[in-house]
């Protein structure tokens, strides 16, 4: 986890992960989306295939990376425990349990019925 928060702390390495999200693409392409030299994106891109969030795959010349979001799972987990559920999502909370209530008492009636039904 210590990795992937290391990652995504710099911007440019956040800005290549939000491209990578629409698939592969060639450092090369990557590269010319930035300011900054090649060797720079090259060192970012090292960051991230180091810390698992990206792979790489060498085709013909060129070198494709792609973004795998497994080391994510982790740190999402981590992070969730300070996100406070909005308002609405207490709402279907509540709107489920009373869905589940409703339907235990149906079954419930229904077994009922039958029994009435069965012992006339």
């Amino acid at each position: 986890m210590d990795e992937v928060a290391g990652a995504i702390a710099d911007p440019v390495r956040r800005e290549i992960l939000v491209m990578l999200r629409g698939g592969r693409l060639a450092a090369g392409q990557i590269a010319g989306h930035f300011q900054i030299s090649r060797p720079a994106v090259s060192r970012h891109l090292r960051v991230l295939r180091q810390s698992g969030l990206v792979r790489d795959e060498l085709v013909g010349r060129q070198r494709l990376y792609e973004l795998d979001p497994g080391p994510f799972t982790e740190l999402v987990a981590w992070l969730a425990q300070f996100a406070r559920p909005a308002g609405w999502e207490h709402r279907l909370d509540a709107l489920e349990t009373e869905v589940y209530r409703t339907r235990r008492e149906r079954r419930a009636q229904g077994s009922a019925d039958q029994a009435e039904e069965s012992t006339a």
